[in-house]
């Protein structure tokens, strides 16, 4: 474990060299590394605030903490990985589920926080076993399964919660994400997602200035009334400068359960994450894959502790390092000093916690469409061979109970539903097939699968 503070200068200063790359024990100039940071910032900005707005956690602890968490993660994996930990959107349908069975904040974090402990448990077991050991039990036939059903069991939260409160404008930002997705090109191109959100915040008061109040649903009581799109009145109140608000965590043992299936989401993430740096930079890291798995576990127990949500290595972060070819692990720490100095600064949470609900009625349609299809790109990927009833059989039927919401009840005051349900199908289902199945099921599987 060390920081790696000290950092070469690659070449002038001034960019990469021709060919070459900057690795992560290497800098560019302090006003470059610095400007480098400001842009890791910028593209985790849009899924970190969104993540506490509809998970109904502070945005300002969830900044805040996610700056708190990159310094960590970089502290633990000695400089050697490269990576922005942002609040983690795989928990937006697992809030959704609590909140609805009766769960406030405190039970909420309270469950992240046990699923954050399993992560580190997880992450040492790799560490000690090796990296092969994550795709004995989780091949990507069942992680593709559990990530598709943690995506596309969020629909009903996009369609039933947020669209209604202002259907226009979430279908107007639906198409100018989506064109920001599609028709911009580079560094725009990967940061779409907050681009939407401006335009929607930006539609939402203009609509305001030239057609009055909306007659839909007010997020703040659940009932049909006339109101702004936009209310900005919190932002006025706030002050520049000031901590955010924590609570204490509290435990429920049916939204731990709830929760838990999520680990296998945020392995897969973070196995991704470290094998795409590998890649990049051209050092394989598997060796630090259980380092990296833990050092996220230790972090999402520490943000979940004081009330912020959970966290996790950020994709995002890694197109703005393929785009410029830096891996300078200086920008991330210039990165994480940002996102503290807006974590304390409590106006700029006013501001993310005013997003109108039809706006997030837009980015929810797209983001819990894609957290979903990257199920299936895990697949493809992976050549999971769909026609093999090895892998059919547990898919087909875990999705559908996860996405469905169909119930086991197992005693009078205990029962499974949901994503929990699911992804014990998929998992038990696969293993426990593959002890039975004929041999020439299991030889004609994906040897990686």
């Amino acid at each position: 474990m060390g920081p790696g503070p000290v950092w070469k200068l690659h070449g002038d200063g001034t960019g990469p060299a021709p060919g070459a790359v900057v690795r992560p024990d290497e800098r560019l100039s302090w006003g470059r590394t610095l400007g480098l940071g400001a842009q890791h910032v910028v593209a985790m900005f849009g899924a970190t605030f969104v993540a506490p707005v509809l998970m109904g956690l502070d945005p300002n602890l969830a900044v805040l903490m996610s700056g708190v968490a990159t310094v960590f993660f970089l502290l633990v994996t000695g400089g050697r990985i490269p990576s922005y930990l942002g609040s983690s959107l795989s928990f937006v349908g697992v809030a959704a589920v609590i909140r609805a069975d009766g769960g406030d904040s405190a039970t909420l974090t309270g469950a992240l926080l046990v699923v954050g402990a399993v992560l580190l448990g997880c992450g040492l077991a790799v560490r000690a076993l090796g990296a092969r050991v994550i795709h004995a039990v989780l091949p990507p036939a069942v992680t593709g399964a559990v990530v598709m059903l943690i995506g596309f069991n969020l629909a009903p939260v996009a369609a039933g919660t947020y669209w209604p409160q202002d259907q226009w404008t979430a279908l107007l930002t639906v198409l100018f994400t989506g064109f920001a997705l599609v028709g911009l090109r580079g560094f725009w191109g990967r940061i779409a997602i907050f681009l939407g959100l401006i335009f929607g915040y930006a539609l939402s008061w203009l609509l305001d200035r030239l057609s009055g109040r909306i007659h839909s649903v007010d997020a703040a009581t659940g009932k049909v009334t006339d109101h702004w799109r936009l209310d900005l009145s919190g932002v006025g109140r706030a002050d520049w400068v000031g901590l955010p608000s924590v609570h204490a965590p509290s435990f429920s043992g049916s939204a731990v359960l709830v929760a838990l299936p999520v680990v296998i989401a945020l392995i897969a993430e973070n196995a991704g994450h470290v094998k795409a740096v590998g890649e990049m930079t051209g050092e394989p890291l598997d060796d630090r894959m259980g380092t990296a798995i833990a050092a996220d576990g230790a972090a999402t127990v520490f943000a979940t502790a004081f009330g912020g949500p959970p966290t996790t290595t950020y994709a995002e972060n890694i197109g703005v390092m393929a785009a410029t070819r830096v891996y300078s692990t200086a920008a991330y720490w210039a990165a994480a000093g940002f996102a503290i100095l807006f974590g304390l600064c409590p106006k700029f949470g006013a501001v993310v916690a005013a997003v109108p609900g039809g706006v997030l009625g837009g980015i929810t349609v797209i983001l819990y469409g894609m957290i979903g299809l990257l199920g299936a790109k895990i697949w493809v990927q992976n050549g999971v061979d769909l026609g093999n009833p090895l892998n059919l059989v547990p898919i087909a039927a875990g999705v559908v109970i996860g996405i469905g919401g169909v119930t086991l009840k197992i005693t009078h005051s205990f029962s499974l539903s949901g994503i929990a349900l699911g992804t014990i199908i998929v998992l038990a289902g696969y293993h426990g097939l593959r002890l039975v199945a004929q041999p020439h099921l299991r030889d004609a599987e994906n040897p990686e699968s």
